[in-house]
Protein backbone atom coordinates (compact mmCIF):
# COMPACT_ATOMS: atom_id res chain seq x y z
CA UNK A 1 0.00 0.00 0.00
CA UNK A 2 1.89 3.18 -1.32
CA UNK A 3 1.20 6.49 0.82
CA UNK A 4 -1.40 8.07 -1.48
CA UNK A 5 -3.13 5.13 -1.43
CA UNK A 6 -3.46 4.80 2.74
CA UNK A 7 -4.05 8.07 3.29
CA UNK A 8 -7.35 7.64 1.19
CA UNK A 9 -7.96 4.50 2.27
CA UNK A 10 -6.90 4.78 6.48
CA UNK A 11 -7.09 8.04 6.97
CA UNK A 12 -10.71 8.83 9.36
CA UNK A 13 -13.14 11.53 11.19
CA UNK A 14 -14.14 10.42 14.24
CA UNK A 15 -17.48 10.59 12.85
CA UNK A 16 -17.23 7.86 10.86
CA UNK A 17 -17.77 5.68 14.70
CA UNK A 18 -20.32 7.86 16.12
CA UNK A 19 -23.21 5.32 15.91
CA UNK A 20 -21.78 3.88 19.36
CA UNK A 21 -24.45 1.21 19.56
CA UNK A 22 -23.09 -0.45 16.61
CA UNK A 23 -19.31 -0.09 17.79
CA UNK A 24 -20.49 -2.18 21.24
CA UNK A 25 -22.43 -4.87 19.06
CA UNK A 26 -19.53 -5.34 16.73
CA UNK A 27 -16.75 -5.38 19.77
CA UNK A 28 -19.01 -8.10 21.17
CA UNK A 29 -19.59 -9.72 18.57
CA UNK A 30 -15.77 -9.82 17.57
CA UNK A 31 -15.23 -10.77 21.36
CA UNK A 32 -12.64 -8.14 22.10
CA UNK A 33 -12.19 -6.13 25.58
CA UNK A 34 -10.90 -2.73 25.80
CA UNK A 35 -9.07 -1.11 28.41
CA UNK A 36 -8.42 3.07 28.46
CA UNK A 37 -5.31 3.98 29.70
CA UNK A 38 -4.70 6.97 30.91
CA UNK A 39 -0.65 8.03 32.02
CA UNK A 40 -0.55 10.90 34.20
CA UNK A 41 1.73 12.86 36.81
CA UNK A 42 0.73 15.58 38.45
CA UNK A 43 -2.70 16.59 36.21
CA UNK A 44 -4.94 17.20 39.30
CA UNK A 45 -6.77 19.97 37.49
CA UNK A 46 -8.11 17.74 34.30
CA UNK A 47 -8.04 13.87 35.15
CA UNK A 48 -11.50 14.16 37.20
CA UNK A 49 -13.65 15.95 33.98
CA UNK A 50 -11.95 12.88 31.37
CA UNK A 51 -12.79 10.17 33.92
CA UNK A 52 -16.16 11.73 34.67
CA UNK A 53 -17.27 12.14 31.47
CA UNK A 54 -15.45 8.83 29.47
CA UNK A 55 -17.09 6.66 32.29
CA UNK A 56 -20.62 7.94 32.06
CA UNK A 57 -20.36 7.96 28.51
CA UNK A 58 -18.28 5.23 27.25
CA UNK A 59 -18.59 2.74 30.06
CA UNK A 60 -21.87 3.50 32.13
CA UNK A 61 -23.83 4.44 29.12
CA UNK A 62 -22.84 2.59 26.34
CA UNK A 63 -20.03 -0.60 27.27
CA UNK A 64 -16.90 -0.01 25.12
CA UNK A 65 -14.60 0.70 27.53
CA UNK A 66 -14.70 -2.70 30.00
CA UNK A 67 -12.18 -0.29 32.26
CA UNK A 68 -10.38 2.88 32.65
CA UNK A 69 -6.85 3.10 34.52
CA UNK A 70 -4.63 5.61 35.42
CA UNK A 71 -1.11 4.66 35.51
CA UNK A 72 1.05 6.97 37.94
CA UNK A 73 4.06 8.61 37.68
CA UNK A 74 4.36 9.56 40.98
CA UNK A 75 2.41 12.78 41.14
CA UNK A 76 3.13 15.12 44.57
CA UNK A 77 -0.43 16.75 44.02
CA UNK A 78 -3.98 15.06 43.94
CA UNK A 79 -4.44 13.31 41.12
CA UNK A 80 -4.78 9.60 42.36
CA UNK A 81 -7.21 10.49 44.79
CA UNK A 82 -9.29 12.39 42.48
CA UNK A 83 -8.73 9.49 39.83
CA UNK A 84 -10.19 7.56 42.49
CA UNK A 85 -12.95 9.11 43.77
CA UNK A 86 -14.50 9.08 40.18
CA UNK A 87 -14.52 5.39 40.06
CA UNK A 88 -10.67 4.90 37.80
CA UNK A 89 -8.17 1.88 38.67
CA UNK A 90 -5.17 3.79 40.22
CA UNK A 91 -2.01 2.12 39.51
CA UNK A 92 1.26 3.82 41.08
CA UNK A 93 3.78 2.76 38.27
CA UNK A 94 6.79 2.01 40.86
CA UNK A 95 5.16 -0.56 42.40
CA UNK A 96 4.17 -2.93 39.83
CA UNK A 97 6.68 -4.83 37.77
CA UNK A 98 8.88 -4.23 40.40
CA UNK A 99 11.12 -7.07 39.32
CA UNK A 100 12.21 -4.91 36.28
CA UNK A 101 13.05 -1.56 38.62
CA UNK A 102 11.52 1.63 38.34
CA UNK A 103 12.26 4.26 35.72
CA UNK A 104 10.10 7.76 34.87
CA UNK A 105 8.85 8.61 32.20
CA UNK A 106 5.22 8.33 30.17
CA UNK A 107 6.65 5.16 28.23
CA UNK A 108 7.20 3.92 31.40
CA UNK A 109 3.53 4.06 32.45
CA UNK A 110 2.54 2.91 28.86
CA UNK A 111 4.54 -0.27 29.36
CA UNK A 112 3.33 -0.97 32.60
CA UNK A 113 -0.09 -0.94 31.16
CA UNK A 114 0.37 -3.64 29.06
CA UNK A 115 0.62 -5.83 32.32
CA UNK A 116 -1.91 -3.93 34.25
CA UNK A 117 -4.87 -3.67 32.13
CA UNK A 118 -6.75 -6.63 30.32
CA UNK A 119 -7.92 -5.39 27.40
CA UNK A 120 -7.08 -6.58 23.70
CA UNK A 121 -7.48 -2.77 22.33
CA UNK A 122 -5.56 -0.41 24.55
CA UNK A 123 -6.18 3.11 24.49
CA UNK A 124 -3.70 5.55 25.35
CA UNK A 125 -4.91 8.91 26.46
CA UNK A 126 -2.97 11.78 28.16
CA UNK A 127 -4.41 13.13 30.92
CA UNK A 128 -4.08 17.12 30.23
CA UNK A 129 -6.80 17.36 27.90
CA UNK A 130 -9.45 20.48 28.24
CA UNK A 131 -11.56 20.16 25.78
CA UNK A 132 -12.43 16.28 26.33
CA UNK A 133 -14.69 14.24 24.39
CA UNK A 134 -15.61 11.03 23.92
CA UNK A 135 -14.13 11.25 20.27
CA UNK A 136 -10.73 11.02 21.94
CA UNK A 137 -11.78 6.90 22.65
CA UNK A 138 -14.12 6.02 19.73
CA UNK A 139 -12.60 7.67 16.79
CA UNK A 140 -9.01 5.55 17.63
CA UNK A 141 -11.30 2.55 18.46
CA UNK A 142 -13.25 2.38 15.36
CA UNK A 143 -10.79 1.47 12.68
CA UNK A 144 -9.38 -1.11 15.22
CA UNK A 145 -13.20 -2.55 15.20
CA UNK A 146 -13.34 -1.89 11.97
CA UNK A 147 -10.70 -3.73 10.12
CA UNK A 148 -8.97 -6.29 11.18
CA UNK A 149 -5.99 -5.44 9.56
CA UNK A 150 -4.94 -2.20 11.20
CA UNK A 151 -3.17 -2.81 14.46
CA UNK A 152 -2.30 0.56 15.39
CA UNK A 153 -4.41 4.02 15.41
CA UNK A 154 -2.92 7.00 15.06
CA UNK A 155 -5.25 10.65 16.64
CA UNK A 156 -4.52 14.08 14.84
CA UNK A 157 -6.27 17.16 15.41
CA UNK A 158 -5.71 21.00 15.17
CA UNK A 159 -3.64 21.81 18.15
CA UNK A 160 -4.34 25.82 19.14
CA UNK A 161 -1.54 27.79 20.79
CA UNK A 162 -2.43 29.18 24.22
CA UNK A 163 -0.85 33.11 24.83
CA UNK A 164 -1.72 35.31 26.66
CA UNK A 165 -3.91 37.28 24.00
CA UNK A 166 -5.85 34.42 23.31
CA UNK A 167 -5.90 31.24 21.49
CA UNK A 168 -4.46 31.50 18.05
CA UNK A 169 -6.75 29.10 15.95
CA UNK A 170 -3.98 26.91 13.75
CA UNK A 171 -0.54 25.96 14.75
CA UNK A 172 1.08 23.41 17.11
CA UNK A 173 2.81 19.82 16.02
CA UNK A 174 6.43 22.11 16.22
CA UNK A 175 8.69 18.82 17.27
CA UNK A 176 6.97 16.90 14.65
CA UNK A 177 7.15 19.55 10.98
CA UNK A 178 10.56 20.51 11.99
CA UNK A 179 11.99 17.32 13.66
CA UNK A 180 10.52 13.95 12.97
CA UNK A 181 8.87 14.91 9.38
CA UNK A 182 12.07 15.45 8.35
CA UNK A 183 13.47 12.34 9.57
CA UNK A 184 10.51 10.40 8.58
CA UNK A 185 11.04 12.16 4.93
CA UNK A 186 14.45 11.22 4.78
CA UNK A 187 14.13 7.30 6.47
CA UNK A 188 11.03 6.36 6.47
CA UNK A 189 8.99 7.68 3.56
CA UNK A 190 5.83 6.06 3.90
CA UNK A 191 5.88 6.93 7.24
CA UNK A 192 5.75 10.69 6.83
CA UNK A 193 2.33 9.95 5.88
CA UNK A 194 1.15 9.94 9.30
CA UNK A 195 -0.37 13.71 10.09
CA UNK A 196 0.90 13.89 13.70
CA UNK A 197 3.31 11.22 14.33
CA UNK A 198 3.95 12.38 18.04
CA UNK A 199 0.41 12.97 18.75
CA UNK A 200 -0.23 11.81 22.80
CA UNK A 201 -3.77 9.76 21.67
CA UNK A 202 -3.47 6.02 20.32
CA UNK A 203 -4.90 2.80 20.08
CA UNK A 204 -3.39 -0.37 19.36
CA UNK A 205 -3.61 -4.33 19.86
CA UNK A 206 -2.22 -5.86 22.61
CA UNK A 207 -0.78 -8.07 19.70
CA UNK A 208 1.02 -5.94 18.43
CA UNK A 209 2.37 -3.38 21.19
CA UNK A 210 3.55 -6.52 23.64
CA UNK A 211 6.26 -7.45 21.28
CA UNK A 212 7.52 -4.18 20.68
CA UNK A 213 10.32 -2.27 23.14
CA UNK A 214 9.30 1.42 25.04
CA UNK A 215 11.47 4.09 25.54
CA UNK A 216 10.50 5.23 28.80
CA UNK A 217 10.93 9.12 27.87
CA UNK A 218 10.22 11.00 25.06
CA UNK A 219 11.03 8.81 21.85
CA UNK A 220 8.14 6.40 22.92
CA UNK A 221 5.80 7.62 20.01
CA UNK A 222 8.04 7.60 17.25
CA UNK A 223 9.45 4.63 18.42
CA UNK A 224 6.30 2.47 18.38
CA UNK A 225 5.82 3.96 14.86
CA UNK A 226 9.08 3.03 13.61
CA UNK A 227 9.10 -0.94 15.08
CA UNK A 228 5.51 -1.78 14.12
CA UNK A 229 6.26 -0.13 10.44
CA UNK A 230 9.30 -2.46 10.31
CA UNK A 231 7.29 -5.25 11.81
CA UNK A 232 3.93 -5.28 9.93
CA UNK A 233 4.24 -2.04 7.04
CA UNK A 234 2.06 0.57 6.29
CA UNK A 235 -1.17 -1.42 6.08
CA UNK A 236 -1.27 -1.80 9.71
CA UNK A 237 -1.74 1.93 10.30
CA UNK A 238 -4.90 4.08 10.30
CA UNK A 239 -5.10 7.54 11.99
CA UNK A 240 -8.28 9.28 12.84
CA UNK A 241 -8.74 12.92 12.90
CA UNK A 242 -10.16 14.03 15.97
CA UNK A 243 -10.73 17.97 14.97
CA UNK A 244 -9.46 20.37 17.97
CA UNK A 245 -7.09 19.30 21.00
CA UNK A 246 -6.94 21.99 23.53
CA UNK A 247 -3.53 21.23 25.78
CA UNK A 248 -1.35 23.38 27.64
CA UNK A 249 1.89 24.05 25.77
CA UNK A 250 5.05 23.61 26.27
CA UNK A 251 8.14 25.95 26.19
CA UNK A 252 11.01 26.11 22.84
CA UNK A 253 13.25 24.81 25.51
CA UNK A 254 11.41 22.16 27.20
CA UNK A 255 11.12 20.78 22.97
CA UNK A 256 14.49 20.83 22.91
CA UNK A 257 14.57 18.52 25.50
CA UNK A 258 12.35 16.18 23.79
CA UNK A 259 13.84 16.34 20.22
CA UNK A 260 16.77 14.94 21.83
CA UNK A 261 14.91 12.33 23.57
CA UNK A 262 13.46 11.40 19.89
CA UNK A 263 16.60 11.75 18.11
CA UNK A 264 18.72 9.16 20.68
CA UNK A 265 15.44 6.78 19.84
CA UNK A 266 15.10 7.41 16.25
CA UNK A 267 19.49 6.82 15.38
CA UNK A 268 19.56 3.82 17.82
CA UNK A 269 16.54 2.35 15.33
CA UNK A 270 18.91 3.24 12.52
CA UNK A 271 21.71 1.93 14.01
CA UNK A 272 20.21 -1.54 14.73
CA UNK A 273 18.65 -1.80 11.71
CA UNK A 274 22.58 -1.04 9.97
CA UNK A 275 20.89 2.02 7.97
CA UNK A 276 23.92 4.26 9.37
CA UNK A 277 26.77 3.48 11.27
CA UNK A 278 27.63 5.16 14.86
CA UNK A 279 31.24 5.54 15.60
CA UNK A 280 30.39 6.00 19.34
CA UNK A 281 27.72 5.89 21.63
CA UNK A 282 25.39 8.97 21.65
CA UNK A 283 26.03 10.61 24.28
CA UNK A 284 23.18 11.48 27.24
CA UNK A 285 23.99 15.08 27.70
CA UNK A 286 21.52 18.04 26.49
CA UNK A 287 22.85 21.44 26.53
CA UNK A 288 20.98 24.41 26.66
CA UNK A 289 21.51 28.11 27.72
CA UNK A 290 19.92 30.62 30.10
CA UNK A 291 20.37 33.92 30.30
CA UNK A 292 21.62 35.39 34.09
CA UNK A 293 22.76 38.42 35.48
CA UNK A 294 23.73 39.58 32.34
CA UNK A 295 25.33 36.87 30.67
CA UNK A 296 24.23 33.16 29.88
CA UNK A 297 24.73 29.88 32.13
CA UNK A 298 25.16 26.57 30.63
CA UNK A 299 22.57 23.70 31.96
CA UNK A 300 23.07 20.37 31.01
CA UNK A 301 20.25 18.10 31.62
CA UNK A 302 20.88 14.13 31.53
CA UNK A 303 18.19 12.33 28.91
CA UNK A 304 19.25 8.80 28.61
CA UNK A 305 16.09 7.51 26.58
CA UNK A 306 16.29 4.31 28.75
CA UNK A 307 14.38 1.68 26.73
CA UNK A 308 11.96 -1.22 28.37
CA UNK A 309 12.60 -4.00 26.21
CA UNK A 310 9.62 -5.94 24.24
CA UNK A 311 6.75 -7.29 27.42
CA UNK A 312 6.46 -10.25 26.28
CA UNK A 313 10.04 -11.51 27.21
CA UNK A 314 8.95 -10.45 31.14
CA UNK A 315 8.19 -13.97 32.79
CA UNK A 316 5.40 -12.44 34.95
CA UNK A 317 3.79 -11.08 31.99
CA UNK A 318 4.31 -14.17 30.11
CA UNK A 319 2.73 -16.27 33.07
CA UNK A 320 -0.41 -13.48 33.44
CA UNK A 321 -1.14 -13.61 29.90
CA UNK A 322 0.03 -16.29 27.78
CA UNK A 323 0.68 -19.14 30.55
CA UNK A 324 1.07 -22.52 28.35
CA UNK A 325 0.54 -20.82 25.36
CA UNK A 326 3.40 -20.04 22.34
CA UNK A 327 3.82 -16.34 21.70
CA UNK A 328 3.70 -16.05 17.92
Amino acid sequence: MNAEDWLRQRTYHHSNFWDLKWLVEEKERQGLSISLCLPTLNEEATIGKEIVLLKSELLDKYPLLDEIAVIDSGSTDNTREIAASFGADVYLAEEHLTECGNKRGKGENLWKALYLLKGDLIVYVDSDINNIHPRFVYGLVGPLVKEPEVQYVKAFYDRPLAFSQGVRPTGGGRVTEILVRPLFSLFFPELAAIIQPLSGEYAGRRSILEKIPFPVGYGVETAMLIDIYSELGMSAFAQTDLDVRVHRNQETIALGRMAFGILRAFFNRLSGAQRIQLLEDLPHIMRQHEAREGGFVQKEFTIEEFERPPIVEIASYLEKFHAGQPVG
